[in-house]
C-alpha cells in the first residue's frame, strides 16, 4: 500500500486505536499537539472531505462527533479543536480530521493562521455571492 492511513486501516502499521468499526478508524496522531490529539479517518481510501461519498458523510461525522465528545471527556479537556485539512497543508492524503483537546490559556491562539477582514460590505457580499453561485452550481 501506498498511503500511509490506509495502513493504518489494514493494521499494517501500529497506533493507539481509540476507535474502529466498519465505517472509521481512530487513533492518537503521533506527534500530537497535546495528549488526547486523535485523528480520525474513513476506512475506504478517500483524499478529501469533498471525495467522502453522500453515505458516508453522516456515518463518518457521527464518529467525529464520538471522538470529539470521548476526547474532551477523556482528557477532562475544556473544549476541542476539530478540523481537517483539504488539499493544502494535507500531511497525508487520505481524510482525516483533527480533535484536539482544549483549555484555557493552553497555548494556542485561535487559528494557527493570521486572520483578516473584508475590505468593506460590498467585498464581504461579492465573496458571498460567489460561494453561493458555487452551491448552486
Amino acid at each position: 500500500m501506498e498511503c500511509l492511513f490506509c495502513e493504518v486501516v489494514a493494521g499494517a502499521v501500529t497506533v493507539h486505536r481509540v476507535l474502529e468499526d466498519e465505517v472509521a478508524v481512530a487513533f492518537l496522531d503521533h506527534r500530537p499537539l497535546f495528549p488526547g490529539h486523535v485523528l480520525v479517518v474513513p476506512r475506504p481510501h478517500v483524499e478529501t472531505v469533498t471525495d467522502l461519498t453522500e453515505e458516508l458523510v453522516g456515518p463518518f461525522f457521527t464518529r467525529v462527533r464520538r471522538v470529539t465528545a470521548a476526547v474532551e471527556s477523556g482528557m477532562a479537556a475544556a473544549g476541542s479543536f476539530v478540523a481537517a485539512n483539504n488539499r493544502v497543508s494535507q500531511s497525508v492524503p487520505h481524510l482525516h480530521v483533527h480533535v484536539v483537546p482544549r483549555n484555557r490559556k493552553d497555548g494556542l491562539r485561535g487559528f494557527f493562521w493570521p486572520r483578516t477582514r473584508y475590505r468593506d460590505e460590498a467585498e464581504a457580499a461579492e465573496v458571498a455571492a460567489r460561494v453561493r453561485s458555487a452551491l448552486d452550481a
